[in-house]
């Protein structure tokens, strides 16, 4: 079988395979939209240019020194936009990867990425309405789920679900209940709990497990969520002895709820929060995690399900390692600092290695609707030029390849291994 071959049939496979997304941050139309402040669907150019990406990235242009954090952020949304694109797009090549991926999505939504105001691409999304956007969106993009990632102890998540009965009902977005204070800040969560009605204490006395095993139970199924989300720092550790309360958390309520339900627990590690406060969002660092401590909540719990990303490129081998002895593992995407398309490459082909077709690649991490766009079309021209140079591999083994086994191969990555893992 000729590469040429081979290449037709990935081409065409990647292309046309719809995409699942098992992680981002977007949204529909009732959890409200931006240009609103309130609203939670962040779309167009404006959150587009001003993701947290592009604002560390133009304060390397134009530094703090020249530029104080709390004059940018005393900026309206356009203003900072205007100032991003004037740095990163016009007075500088927009190389890098955050600034690339605006103009793939400008580009494919037909609009010339060559513009050198925004003007013009603010009038285009004037005429876009949120619900209907959503749809062009996802037909560019090719995907078919969108899965979002619901915080229950924001207050304003809360109360969207809490007021709003069709919350969850919108067909393209699956929920996920995240909860990522019961193990950042269990005094805390506590306190919130005690405050919504359920007799939770720091030390774990009266009825606590019950409790928040039916806060739990509770919020699964009001957001009919499909897994439940953490992310954690680079020092989380299970067990842990300098967290005690942490540990039982995840023995005797988190786990036995996620094992009576069928639901994964979707653990995303090693971010530092806020090494550069200035930055807000964008002031997020990685750290290197511990897989061990994956390895033991994999054997611990062998009916619970976890799907796993880490941010730190030094920790992926030893994760896809893991993956090859527990089943109960789904290694997922390449996250936030590793979305970049040479580690990308090289995380994709390390785990097709070591776990075949077994795993997710990829991921959007989308917190601007927009950005579907142009993180799927990146990342599946990453994973056609890895499954190429595999399938070639095998023919110099001796083995046919065909058509039909390329097709089967990148539904399993693109959608199905997602969505077989969720019980779906």
């Amino acid at each position: 079988m000729s590469r040429t071959q081979i290449e037709q049939w990935v081409k065409k496979a990647v292309w046309s395979q719809p995409v699942s997304d098992p992680h981002t941050h977007t949204c529909p139309p009732v959890f409200g939209a931006s240009p609103n402040p309130e609203g939670l669907l962040l779309w167009g150019v404006d959150e587009l240019v001003t993701y947290h990406y592009l604002i560390a990235e133009v304060f390397r242009a134009v530094p703090a020194t020249k530029l104080p954090y709390e004059q940018y952020w005393a900026m309206s949304k356009t203003e900072q936009a205007d100032h991003i694109w004037k740095h990163l797009f016009v007075e500088r090549t927009p190389i890098g990867e955050a600034c690339r991926g605006v103009l793939t999505a400008l580009e494919r939504l037909g609009l010339d990425p060559n513009e050198k105001s925004l003007t013009k691409y603010r009038k285009w999304f004037a005429k876009q309405t949120p619900d209907k956007y959503i749809d062009k969106v996802m037909q560019i993009a090719n995907v078919d789920l969108i899965t979002m990632t619901n915080p229950v102890f924001d207050d304003q998540e809360r109360g969207i679900w809490e007021r709003q009965p069709k919350a969850g009902g919108d067909p393209r977005f699956a929920a996920v209940l995240r909860i990522d204070p019961l193990l950042r800040d269990w005094p805390g969560a506590c306190a919130n709990l005690s405050s919504w009605g359920y007799e939770a204490r720091p030390d774990f006395s009266g009825k606590t497990v019950d409790e928040v095993r039916r806060f739990l139970v509770h919020w699964l199924d009001k957001m009919r969520a499909v897994y439940v989300a953490t992310s954690l720092p680079p020092e989380f550790r299970y067990p842990d002895p300098r967290n005690p309360a942490g540990d039982r958390f995840i023995r005797e309520c988190l786990m036995p709820v996620l094992a009576e339900k069928g639901k994964p627990w979707a653990m995303m590690i090693g971010a530092r929060l806020r090494v550069n406060p200035g930055l807000r969002e964008g002031g997020d660092a990685t750290g290197i995690a511990d897989v061990m401590s994956v390895i033991n909540l994999c054997h611990d719990f062998p009916r619970s399900k976890f799907m796993v990303t880490m941010l730190a490129r030094e920790n992926q081998h030893e994760l896809a390692a893991a993956g090859r002895k527990f089943g109960n593992l789904l290694p997922f995407g390449c996250w936030w600092f590793l979305n970049n398309p040479s580690l990308v490459e090289e995380i994709t082909r390390m785990r097709l290695e070591l776990l075949g077709t077994m795993f997710v690649p990829q991921h959007a991490d989308a917190r601007v609707l927009d950005q579907l766009i142009y993180k799927w079309e990146h990342s599946r021209r990453v994973i056609a030029k890895v499954l190429v140079d595999k399938y070639v591999d095998l023919t110099l083994s001796g083995y046919t390849v065909t058509a039909k086994h390329v097709q089967r191969d990148v539904a399993l990555l693109l959608r199905d291994n997602y969505r077989e893992f969720l019980g779906r």
